[in-house]
């Protein structure tokens, strides 16, 4: 068993819950495709589909920003600071997912603008850090 300082098992478990997002993006997928009747390959024919599928591509697209600031901002920040911003994050993800619909594509907005706020805020406390410990080792 691993033993860790409370800020990286609370960062584990934002992690944890942000791939747990990212099933339940691909569950909606395929319960919308059994819904309308469009088998895979197809991504197209149904805009509900076309949706999920976008919900589902974002959240991925935005993991490649999102899982490195995250950790960098918990090793070199510390605190509960940035497990608390990374479940802002999955919060914004649930409301980007359930705010996108092919009859109001703008209510994707709000989930989206929290999504990208706490990607910033997670850089800017890992470049915080970085800076701070590269000032401290005397680099």
């Amino acid at each position: 068993m691993i033993l860790a300082a409370p800020a990286v098992i609370l960062t584990a478990a934002v992690t944890l819950l942000a791939v747990l997002l990212a099933f339940w993006t691909g569950l909606r997928v395929a319960r919308v495709r059994r819904r309308v009747g469009i088998a895979p390959p197809a991504v197209s024919g149904a805009p509900e589909l076309e949706c999920a599928l976008r919900v589902q591509g974002n959240t991925v697209e935005q993991f490649v920003v999102f899982l490195p600031s995250l950790w960098l901002a918990a090793l070199y920040f510390q605190g509960w600071l940035p497990p608390l911003i990374g479940l802002v994050w999955c919060l914004g993800r649930v409301a980007y997912a359930l705010g996108y619909r092919a009859d109001n594509p703008g209510g994707r907005y709000p989930g989206f603008a929290l999504t990208a706020l706490a990607t910033v805020l997670l850089a800017i406390l890992a470049g915080i850090g970085i800076v701070n410990a590269w000032l401290v080792a005397g680099a």
